[in-house]
Order: structure tokens, then C-alpha cells, then sequence
């Protein structure tokens, strides 16, 4: 038995069935969760801030950019 960090609800996993890095969904707030460890079982909420910065850093095809968003740029333009 592990519990959201988010909620604090408990969730009945099994510690031998997750896998490090593993996504999960909280069934009672629905945060987005992340297995960070399997012996016990850790969970850390992903926010939402983390998944724009990921996608802010990720071009269309996934490479690296240098961190200057589109919006940005144009402003360089000018």
C-alpha cells in the first residue's frame, strides 16, 4: 500500500508489478504519478510545469532546442 502525494488516498500497488519510471494515474485526484522507486514503493507527482518545460525544450522532431520559444524569437525580429 503506497499513497498519493498529492491526496494522500491510499493505492493498493504491488510493489513487484511497477517498474522504475513507470507513469500511474491517482484513481481519487487523478495527479499524474511517476515511480521512482519499486523497494518500497516511492511516488512523486508530476506537475504540469514539469511536462511544459520538458515540452518547451523538445523541437517537433524531439531534438533539443537552444531555449528560446517561437513567441520569443519573433520578439527578436523586431
Amino acid at each position: 500500500m503506497v499513497r498519493c502525494p498529492e491526496c494522500a488516498v491510499e493505492i493498493d500497488l504491488d510493489e513487484d508489478e511497477v517498474e522504475e519510471g513507470e507513469i500511474l494515474n491517482c484513481p481519487e485526484c487523478e495527479a499524474e504519478l511517476e515511480v521512482v522507486q519499486t523497494h518500497p514503493v516511492h511516488l512523486n507527482v508530476i506537475s504540469e510545469d514539469e511536462e511544459e518545460e520538458e515540452a518547451e525544450k523538445e523541437g517537433d522532431d524531439g531534438d533539443m532546442r537552444d531555449g528560446v520559444l517561437e513567441d520569443e524569437e519573433e520578439d527578436f525580429e523586431e
